[in-house]
């Protein structure tokens, strides 16, 4: 049997907050969303001046990220790629750039999805915010 690591509520709050830290020093109106290795729900901020469509878009970034172990700039370069049947994969709704996976000791914690920007600024604002906790 393997031990894992998981996310604490003090993980969550400290990517949140350097996550928006981020999003605020550049002028950018953003939804935040982190979630577990699941997929499920931990945070979700959405600053002021966010689309509401950012609400769903960052949860489903991050989701994606999750379940799949990897940045969602994967799935939308492979879909732009040509590969337009990789667009029928269960539960995958967030083909995005912007969501991207907590890694620890080679395995995945959970992700931070966001949206309202250019989708590489999205991937800076979730990168800023796990770089937050060390990884």
């Amino acid at each position: 049997m393997k031990t894992k690591s998981v996310l604490e509520l003090s993980d969550v709050k400290a990517i949140a907050a350097a996550a928006e830290a981020e999003a605020l020093k550049n002028n950018w109106a953003v939804t935040i969303a982190i979630v577990d290795d699941g997929g499920h729900l931990l945070w979700l901020q959405r600053l002021d001046g966010a689309a509401a469509i950012s609400s769903h878009i960052a949860p489903a970034k991050a989701h994606t990220a999750a379940l799949g172990r990897r940045e969602t700039k994967v799935y939308e370069d492979i879909v732009n790629g040509g590969r337009y049947s990789f667009l029928s994969v269960p539960e995958i709704k967030g083909l995005l750039e912007g969501g991207v996976a907590i890694i620890k000791d080679g395995q995945c914690i959970g992700a931070v999805g966001v949206s309202g920007v250019k989708s590489s600024e999205d991937a800076q604002i979730a990168k800023a915010g796990i770089a937050a906790i060390g990884l």
